[in-house]
């Protein structure tokens, strides 16, 4: 193990509920806001919840790329691609206009190459349901107006695999160029599945993370009917109450962040400034339901130790756990499950927080934007608060950071991400030490 491949963090960049940047996210993260209020954009009329955590004054134009192009742009492509703008100047990586061989956006027009082989660039981003938004809007057109009014980008704009298409275009990307779609686990697989082909040599640099912009009525409608969203909707900016006793589902957000990885040699002799090194990962499935976790978490269990054998690490090691933490019953009760049964007497010790709370559940974005916060966490040493924790639930006994951040130094921090179908995702960063 101690002499394989390293894989390191070079960059960061997000879109979501709170802040459309990396630093106002967590200054407001910290701050334990919320970035919940009543859904707008669609009629409430039927629906069962009405709370959301969008995203706010978002223009990708602002990055200098044409409006005829960002039209052929799905919302999750724009988010995704507005995200890997700020990850790509982090880490200087130019970035050219899609579409447009050879032109460089003006901010990066002084950025020199960041590899000299571009098959050794590569891409692997997770989402969990694309564009949804698309499908709504084009089957009323179908419906309302015929077949040959249904717009000719109904398919790019809708499949998945084009948010990372439209990245690989941005920044020359010929390597590995794979999407990952294991609904609520999406962004951490694809961070961890990025970090392997680092270590196993198929890449030196791959931009990762997570997006989703799935806020719609007939997402709404779906979610609220299975009962799984929140249904607190006369104080909004409280809807999402993890570990609480009064929680009753989880709110839905829109967003995302990119994580850059890059292998260690590479990015020193770049020389990159280096944010964190990514350890550990372990991924499996529960193999029990289509939506509801093992209820003895059994799966989430096996991934964690797989993360923490990964990291060469033992569990009393880890100082920080960004929980999944949805702010559904079945969610965290098997997670806190999970956590006391892979760290026992320690899982006590461990500050444990959701900052689902404050964003909203981003679905497929949730493990990029998380992944950010696990960073963070590790060159600052400052944990975020779970907000909107006033009436614990007694059967959920760990320390769950309630309502205020916290200081504390932290070497190892862990990111859990269970999506449904039994899919379950871990990740672990470390404080980088050369």
């Amino acid at each position: 193990m101690s002499n394989r491949r390293r894989v390191v963090i070079t960059g960061m960049g997000t879109v979501n509920p709170l802040a459309n940047n990396i630093d106002e996210t967590w200054k407001k993260m910290l701050n334990g806001e919320s970035g919940l209020a009543t859904v707008t954009g669609f009629n409430l009329d039927g629906l069962r919840a009405t709370t959301a955590a969008q995203i706010k004054n978002f223009d990708l134009s602002k990055t200098g790329i044409d409006g005829k192009i960002i039209q052929k742009m799905e919302m999750f492509q724009q988010l995704a691609f507005a995200c890997l703008f700020e990850a790509a100047l982090m880490a200087k990586i130019p970035v050219k206009s899609p579409e447009e061989d050879g032109k460089i956006l003006p901010e990066f027009e002084n950025i020199k190459k960041a590899i000299d082989d571009p098959f050794r660039l590569g891409v692997m981003l997770g989402s969990g349901i694309g564009g949804i938004r698309t499908i709504e809007e084009q089957v009323e057109v179908l419906l309302t107006k015929g077949a040959r009014r249904v717009s000719a980008f109904l398919i790019p704009k809708i499949i998945i695999n084009l948010a990372a298409g439209w990245i690989g275009q941005g920044i020359g990307a010929m390597g590995p160029n794979l999407s990952f779609v294991t609904a609520c686990a999406s962004g951490t697989n694809a961070i961890g599945e990025a970090m392997l082909a680092i270590i196993n040599d198929r890449a030196d640099i791959i931009v990762s993370g997570g997006i989703e912009m799935g806020i719609s009525k007939i997402a709404y409608a779906g979610f609220g009917n299975m009962h799984a969203l929140s249904t607190i909707n006369d104080t909004p900016e409280s809807a999402c109450r993890p570990f609480s006793k009064d929680r009753s589902g989880f709110v839905m957000g829109d967003g995302g962040a990119i994580i850059v990885l890059e292998e260690l040699e590479h990015a020193k002799k770049r020389n990159i400034p280096i944010l964190a090194e990514l350890v550990g990962y372990g991924t499996t499935a529960d193999a029990y339901h289509i939506t509801a976790p093992h209820p003895e978490g059994i799966g989430a269990v096996r991934a964690i130790q797989d993360a923490i054998k990964m990291a060469n690490i033992t569990p009393n090691m880890i100082d920080y756990i960004n929980a999944h933490g949805t702010s559904t019953h079945a969610n965290d009760r098997m997670e806190t499950l999970a956590i006391k049964q892979v760290f026992g007497d320690y899982a006590k010790k461990i500050p444990i927080s959701s900052t689902k709370s404050m964003t909203g559940h981003l679905l497929g974005g949730a493990g990029g934007i998380e992944a950010f916060v696990i960073i963070k966490t590790c060159m600052e040493n400052k944990i975020p608060p779970t907000i909107n924790i006033y009436n614990p639930d007694e059967e959920l006994d760990l320390d769950y950071v309630p309502n205020t951040m916290r200081e504390k130094v932290v070497n190892y921090a862990m990111s859990n991400s269970f999506g449904f179908g039994g899919h379950n995702a871990v990740i672990i960063i470390k404080k980088f030490v050369d």
